[in-house]
């Protein structure tokens, strides 16, 4: 009777998986990076109320990384859909972040506010859209 061996060949990287990882890694960077500006905001004396309500620090973070898991998985659905992924997911980031600093403009009354949350979120963007479209197909 013959044995058959099976050996392992070299390990492959599954494209989602790396996907995947750098979404977690700049969506973790966006956040820790945003937080930490948003705190010298607050240093220097830009108000976080909006409504009676200030934004915690803690919410910079979380909202940053919740926009990198939904770049990521555009970016998934994209390159699954679309002949033209990368194109298609800089269009679509641009959007997405021009939309998410309506909010910003149109709640706090203070312009400081106003002008600081929008740059919070093109922050977040400039940090987690590049790294996430290595990753699209073009």
């Amino acid at each position: 009777m013959a044995s058959t061996t099976l050996t392992a060949g070299p390990a492959v990287t599954q494209p989602t998986s790396s996907l995947r990882r750098t979404t977690l890694v700049s969506g973790l960077a966006g956040a820790a990076i945003t937080t930490v500006a948003a705190a010298a905001a607050d240093a220097t004396g830009v108000s976080f109320e909006i409504e009676g309500e200030v934004i915690p620090l803690l919410g910079f973070a979380q909202m940053t990384l919740l926009g990198a898991v939904i770049g990521g998985v555009l970016l998934a659905v994209l390159n699954r859909r679309s002949a033209s992924a990368r194109q298609r997911f800089f269009q679509a980031t641009v959007a997405l972040t021009a939309l998410s600093c309506l909010p910003s403009v149109l709640m706090p009354d203070d312009a400081g506010t106003q002008i600081t949350l929008v740059a919070l979120h093109v922050l977040a963007a400039a940090i987690i859209v590049p790294a996430l479209a290595r990753h699209a197909h073009t």
